[in-house]
């Protein structure tokens, strides 16, 4: 099967397409960066590195929000999230629950900002407070250029992708003002850095959760509150796999021309989320995480 260049690669818009995190073999990994650890599948632990913790995060019913949910239920965090997907919605506390951990979804949809509101204030109600968050939830769309988009479908990335996090921190950020104290990360992608030319409504979003994220870490500093973000390459989600089949395009042919050849995992970006979350991050603020691989070097 053919590989493709770096120039084809950037003329397609792929590397944007891939926007957000997965992995080739693990039979053909030669170092570790190109061996990740399988995905945990230990019950929770009660008295986990996040035990008491009240992590909220928002489009979790599937990919990366999801391996997200389940990392932090198993360090003994109580977490609420939400989406659009009832059912799947469901079956990820369903999941949680069955490995001994405290979740709740709540169907809701970030574009709306009442919405939003109800989710963070229901996540106090039921938890009493907000330690983290985790403003996750997005979209992709077909790559297109800016003369032939819809402007329906360019409304929407903007509102769901770049809208969703603004609205997420405006009522994240009241509560823990109050408490003095909290942690928030924002998703970004490899696509807040270059402007693939292909997908300038998704360029223009995820360059908008980097703005975001610097000004309301520069504000919230001196109130104990840390504010970063993390910018992906290519995942292994539902949403990355739904690009490539519409492109024509395999895992196979995308990962050689990667710095690290391959696809990533979700369970890594969890991890990440987890460390800028952590007490091992305590002096980071304002910083966007480059979980790439090295594309942005």
């Amino acid at each position: 099967m053919s590989t493709l260049n770096r120039r084809q690669v950037l003329a397609t818009g792929t590397l944007a397409a891939a926007g957000l995190a997965a992995t080739v073999s693990r039979g053909q990994a030669q170092a570790n960066s190109l061996n990740p650890p399988a995905p945990e599948t230990s019950m929770a632990n009660p008295d986990g590195r996040f035990a008491g913790k009240v992590v909220l995060i928002t489009g979790a019913t599937s990919g990366i929000g999801e391996a997200t949910a389940k990392a932090f239920a198993r360090e003994g965090a109580m977490v609420s999230f939400n989406g659009r997907r009832a059912e799947l919605g469901q079956q990820v506390e369903s999941d949680i629950r069955e490995l001994g951990g405290e979740a709740t979804y709540l169907q809701s949809d970030v574009r709306d900002p009442q919405q939003v509101e109800q989710f963070v204030n229901a996540t106090v109600e039921t938890y009493g407070r907000l330690d983290i968050a985790f403003n996750n939830a997005g979209i992709f769309m077909t790559p297109v250029e800016i003369q032939d988009m819809d402007l329906a479908n360019y409304r929407d990335m903007v509102a769901t992708n770049l809208d969703g996090v603004f609205y997420s921190m405006r009522y994240e950020l009241p509560i823990m003002i109050e408490q003095d104290s909290g942690v928030i990360v924002n998703m970004s992608s490899v696509a807040g850095h270059r402007g693939f030319a292909n997908t300038p409504h998704y360029n223009a979003s995820k360059h908008g959760v980097i703005g975001l994220t610097k000004a309301a870490a520069n504000a919230n500093g001196s109130r104990n509150i840390r504010i970063n973000s993390i910018s992906p390459l290519a995942v292994d989600t539902p949403m990355l796999r739904r690009s490539f089949e519409y492109q024509g395009l395999t895992y196979e042919q995308m990962a050689p021309n990667f710095v690290t050849p391959r696809i990533m995992t979700t369970a890594e970006m969890a991890q990440a989320v987890m460390f800028l979350a952590s007490d091992e991050a305590t002096s980071v603020n304002g910083m966007d995480l480059d979980v790439t691989g090295g594309q942005l070097a």
